[in-house]
């Protein structure tokens, strides 16, 4: 067998530390599967004197990174350090070295993974991140690969584990949003400032790089919209659970006619999908082929080990490939470069086709909900079904529920206008979005 791979991290913290402790534990199998060893001998740190969850025999320990991607024997960086600045510098300063690179930072590969893979090209390294998205669920290497002779048609996935446990938390225990965030941040799943998870960004970012792999698009974070889960209140759970549905934080990508559609907001989901009973801090996608149909993927999104598996993986498919011909390795984004279409248009969210669940106060009047019916069916908003619940005696305002058919949300912005501008409807309209995911 050919002598190990020599490998340098940048980062031993959480995922650099499963990441030691996977390769030691599995070595024989790792290097049975990959066609030889793999060796961890350099790592970069925030503090050298810190106590490590991984052994450090062997490792020759810095506190500068740039050690690791100027030295001439190591041949994969893996990049574990997090954020985007820093980690750009460091990844292209490697990939310029002729260094191969595996990344589980998925806000570097959505915002800056075209230039990034285009470098990887002229030098032939090869750049890897299946870690990036959903933690140890192999989705990059399931649709790049295993659906590879399939048109993806849509996808879908609860891709946050945080906001899955805080939305899980409400429906199962009946509790207030504010009251989960906080456990969750006591239990370690969201951080003191939990903004990429709860405003949706971090879904965001890795349905970004999802919906690149399966349409051949390029990467393009800003064409996404996304909507955190801050505005969900218990009595949206409750009143979803009695419509046969739940509410879920959903990434939600699909191919049209018109253009390409990324979107991530909370979701109606039918209870009866599987999906939907996804729960706690796990991850799930559901992808449609065209040949394959509707396929699941379910797992840890996140956690030291899980996405040390998805690390190692990559590192596996690397030193397999390192006697490769660039030309024929797997490409990064599933298409051949020259393939990727560069005139793609990305849907508005005006333009979206979904149906609605929309909850308002009104009086309780008679007339009130005719009012509201009129206005829905002058714009072309047809009901599938409502429900107007008894106010406790002496209240005069009561909520209103209702569930639309699909319709393009232009339409249901100016019909929601015209219903938030009745005397008879006290502040705003709340909306959510529902996806049958058929």
């Amino acid at each position: 067998m050919l002598d190990p791979v020599k490998v340098g991290i940048l980062g031993l913290g959480t995922v650099g530390g499963g990441v030691v402790n996977v390769l030691q534990r599995n070595a024989k199998e790792i290097a049975n599967r990959a066609g030889r060893g793999v060796q961890v001998t350099h790592a970069s740190v925030r503090d050298v004197s810190k106590p490590r969850s991984c052994p450090t025999d062997g490792i020759v320990l810095s506190e500068q990174p740039t050690d690791i991607v100027n030295r001439d024997d190591i041949e994969v960086v893996l990049e574990l350090i997090g954020g985007t600045t820093r980690a750009y510098d460091l990844v292209m300063k490697a990939i310029a070295n002729g260094k191969h690179v595996i990344t589980a930072n998925k806000a570097l590969i959505a915002l800056h993974g075209n230039e990034i893979f285009a470098e990887a090209q002229k030098v032939g390294v090869n750049v890897a991140f299946e870690a990036a998205v959903a933690g140890g669920i192999p989705i990059i290497k399931a649709i790049r690969e295993g659906l590879s002779g399939n048109k993806i048609n849509w996808l879908a996935g609860i891709i946050n584990g945080t906001t899955n446990f805080i939305l899980t938390e409400m429906r199962e225990k009946g509790r207030d949003f504010n009251d989960v965030l906080k456990e969750a941040q006591a239990l370690g799943y969201a951080e003191a400032d939990p903004t990429f998870d709860i405003e949706g960004i971090d879904a965001a970012h890795k349905l970004t790089i999802l919906s690149s792999i399966a349409f051949g698009v390029p990467l393009n974070f800003e064409a996404t919209y996304t909507e955190g889960i801050t505005k969900i209140e218990r009595l949206d759970v409750e009143y979803a659970e009695q419509f046969g549905y739940r509410i879920k934080h959903l990434g939600f990508a699909r191919c049209t006619d018109n253009g390409v559609e990324m979107r991530v907001h909370p979701t109606l989901i039918p209870a009866s999908r599987l999906i939907a009973n996804v729960n706690g801090v796990m991850n799930a996608v559901l992808v449609n082929g065209d040949a394959v149909g509707p396929t699941l993927y379910y797992g840890a999104g996140a956690g030291s080990e899980p996405t040390a598996s998805a690390v190692v993986s990559d590192l596996v498919e690397v030193v397999r490939t390192l006697t490769v011909d660039p030309e024929n390795r797997v490409p990064h984004l599933a298409f051949q470069p020259g393939s990727i279409a560069q005139k793609v248009r990305f849907l508005p969210m005006d333009e979206v086709v979904t149906a609605y669940y929309l909850r308002l106060l009104a009086d309780d009047r008679p007339g009130v909900l005719a009012e509201v019916a009129r206005i829905l069916s002058e714009t072309g908003i047809s009901i599938e079904a409502v429900s107007q619940k008894e106010p406790p005696e002496g209240v005069n305002q009561t909520d209103v529920v209702l569930l639309t058919h699909k319709v393009k949300e232009k339409h249901l912005n100016e019909a929601i206008k015209r219903i938030e501008a009745l005397q008879s409807i006290k502040g705003a309209v709340k909306r959510i979005r529902v996806e049958s995911l058929h």
